[in-house]
């Protein structure tokens, strides 16, 4: 086969080329789907939920956090992932919000460094408090891996409204034509792969 083969390189190189093209329709279909999955709409804030629960990392997410609490979409504010150091009052001037009736509403994470981390922290704290349902802040494009671990990481009956925010950065309709958007659409697929082979086990119970 080998011998037949050296005698026809351009046989050889016909499936290689087959393969990659096969390779590559495969990636661009999933990447497709995973664009279905970014949200480009809020879910309104008169719907309810015990808690809110933010997670660190990206522009506008602490501030709309403090927005939805103040209207009250929810009893308290877990802001998850935030640096040693900062504390509540810290938060809030960094928000440009005064301190005042929300402080006693807010709780820091200070464990989590990666989205699996804020599931995981979110999980205990929501243990701690008793809560049943959380309304999830987070950037459009990190929205779909957040649910996959938070929803990995959660019990089945806690209820998780999703709750993007929509950085500047970041075009979520036409997100291909613009060269900073398909990055982080495009690394943010990548990932989401990835924490699926993952968290391929069964969920928390």
């Amino acid at each position: 086969m080998k011998r037949r083969d050296a005698r026809h390189p351009g046989r050889t190189l016909g499936r290689i080329v087959a393969f990659a093209a096969f390779v590559f329709l495969v990636w661009s279909a999933g990447l497709y789907l995973f664009a279905t999955l970014i949200p480009d709409t809020r879910v309104s804030p008169d719907e309810k939920t015990d808690a809110i629960v933010v997670l660190t990392g990206g522009a506008g997410r602490v501030s709309e956090g403090l927005s939805l609490l103040a209207v009250g979409s929810g009893r308290k504010l877990f802001v998850s992932g935030v640096y040693r150091g900062v504390d509540v009052q810290a938060l809030l001037k960094l928000a440009q919000r005064t301190p005042g009736d929300l402080e006693c509403c807010i709780s820091l994470g200070y464990a989590a460094d990666s989205t699996r981390g804020n599931a995981a922290e979110t999980a205990e704290w929501i243990k701690g408090e008793g809560f049943k349902s959380i309304r999830l802040v987070t950037a459009s494009y990190h929205m779909p891996r957040s649910l996959l671990e938070f929803r990995h990481a959660l019990p089945d009956d806690i209820r998780i409204v999703s709750h993007p925010v929509f950085p500047a950065g970041f075009y979520t309709e036409n997100w291909w034509r613009w060269r900073g958007s398909a990055r982080l659409a495009i690394s943010e697929y990548h990932k989401y792969i990835l924490a699926r082979i993952e968290l391929s086990g069964p969920r928390a119970k």
